[in-house]
């Protein structure tokens, strides 16, 4: 997806009948198809990816409506002011986990019960909405997070050594590099922020914190089809 959004913006024809973003909206679907036929991801997996897809197509209507970012190019394929390869972004970050998941055969100790853990879930979805009009409620979110997940490691095989490390630590890295590829999408005009409406101009660090929130939510959703495996002896 990266590829497509800097190439286009670098490449594609200014004056061509089809739209960069519908373009782009085509591509990424070819991609998804790609993926199933190629089968390095499953359809279970593309059915949960499928949920992550609509949940962000949900808030990125949304967030563009109050003015938070905006999609300064026409298209046909939108909703709203919002492209439809849009979706495809969020969906990437949970074909991402869900495939990491597996092939590097996660496992967790100390891990929480998952009603906790999903209620955070909902809560942080809920907030992404409600901070408009109510108190931002991120950082008891985040001190709910170090909470619950404070002793859980995640264990994984790199190659024919298991590995393991804090899961805080894990998603905080995950989401330092969504935030580099965000910078990289929004120089390629993807989308803007206010802050861009004059030039491009780097995504403020403190996106970070969004991101990191966002890839909880994708955790989640990912554990509904992957359940978290205890180590051995756990």
């Amino acid at each position: 997806m990266l590829t497509l959004l800097l190439a286009t913006h670098l490449f594609y024809p200014s004056h061509t009948a089809l739209a960069r973003y519908d373009f782009l909206t085509i591509a990424a679907l070819m991609l998804q198809i790609a993926m199933l036929a190629l089968r390095p991801e499953t359809l279970e997996e593309a059915r949960v990816i499928l949920a992550f897809h609509i949940a962000g197509t949900i808030m990125e209507l949304f967030k563009t409506a109050h003015g938070s970012w905006q999609y300064p190019e026409v298209s046909v394929l939108h909703i709203g002011g919002v492209p439809l390869f849009s979706g495809f972004m969020y969906a990437s970050v949970g074909s991402y986990i869900a495939r990491v998941w597996r092939i590097f055969d996660f496992r967790y100790s100390h891990f929480p019960a998952m009603a906790p853990a999903a209620g955070l879930a909902i809560a942080i979805y809920v907030n992404f909405f409600a901070h408009h009009w109510l108190i931002d409620m991120r950082l008891p979110l985040f001190a709910g997070m170090v909470w619950l997940f404070r002793r859980t490691n995640v264990h994984f095989r790199n190659w024919r050594a298991r590995r393991h490390m804090p899961l805080l630590v894990g998603w905080g890295l995950v989401a330092l590099f969504i935030w580099f590829a965000e910078n990289i999408a929004t120089f390629s005009h993807a989308w803007a922020y206010p802050s861009q409406s004059r030039g491009w101009a780097m995504v403020p660090p403190t996106k970070l914190g969004a991101w990191y929130l966002l890839m909880y939510l994708s955790f989640m959703l990912v554990a509904v089809i992957h359940p978290p495996r205890p180590v051995d002896g756990d």
